[in-house]
């Protein structure tokens, strides 16, 4: 299988091209997006990670450094897309990002690091908006009528998460204290360590 390029700046790659690639290709940049808390749990061998906040951040700066084939994951490919977005405004317009996230690389076979056992954070996510939800609705009946009023809330919440391709709940449920490690990455452990094309290093190991 091949990439699928559906426009000059939107490719998405198949997980069984990303498992070929891996193997063939020494200037082969895998940047996941996730938190910190995630990545330990499990990763891409030979991968980076970079959270989105932290792209975000620094994105001209990471963008500096991306001369080579890059691949963006995540769990889902959402946060790999919006870390795309922000790279093509900085000028990278090749990035490539993973069609089914770590959990689709590691079904076709990718070699993926295991460590520590978390749920990803979209589903601590869709856990918490489900259960406000209930929350909203048990309340209204038993409680209050206004309680159902969270309801409401949370559904505008996630319609706007949707139009503007971010989410706030995602951001704060990722500070808390089970999702953080003992040590997050910084611009100095996480961006500046990348290599580049000027550098001459292979890409190591995670």
């Amino acid at each position: 299988m091949t990439p699928n390029s559906t426009s000059a700046s939107i490719t998405a790659l198949d997980p069984e091209t990303l498992r070929d690639w891996a193997s063939d290709h020494e200037d082969l940049i895998i940047i996941d997006v996730r938190s910190a808390a995630e990545f330990e749990s499990s990763h891409i061998r030979g991968s980076y990670n970079v959270p989105l906040p932290l792209l975000s951040e620094h994105t001209d700066e990471l963008a500096a450094r991306l001369t080579s084939r890059v691949v963006l994951v995540c769990h889902s490919g959402t946060r790999s897309e919006q870390a795309r977005q922000r790279l093509a405004v900085s000028g990278i317009d090749t990035a490539y990002v993973l069609t089914g996230g770590v959990p689709g690389f590691a079904v076709a076979g990718g070699d993926v690091v295991k460590g520590k056992d978390r749920w990803d954070l979209e589903r601590q996510v869709r856990l918490v908006a489900g259960s406000l939800v209930m929350v909203g609705l048990a309340g209204g009946k038993f409680v209050s009528p206004k309680i159902r009023m969270l309801t409401g809330v949370i559904g505008g919440g996630l319609t706007f998460s949707a139009a503007t391709n971010t989410c706030a709940m995602g951001k704060a449920i990722s500070a808390m204290p089970w999702n953080r490690v003992a040590v997050d990455p910084t611009r100095e452990s996480a961006i500046l360590t990348l290599p580049t094309a000027s550098s001459g290093d292979e890409i190591k190991a995670a």
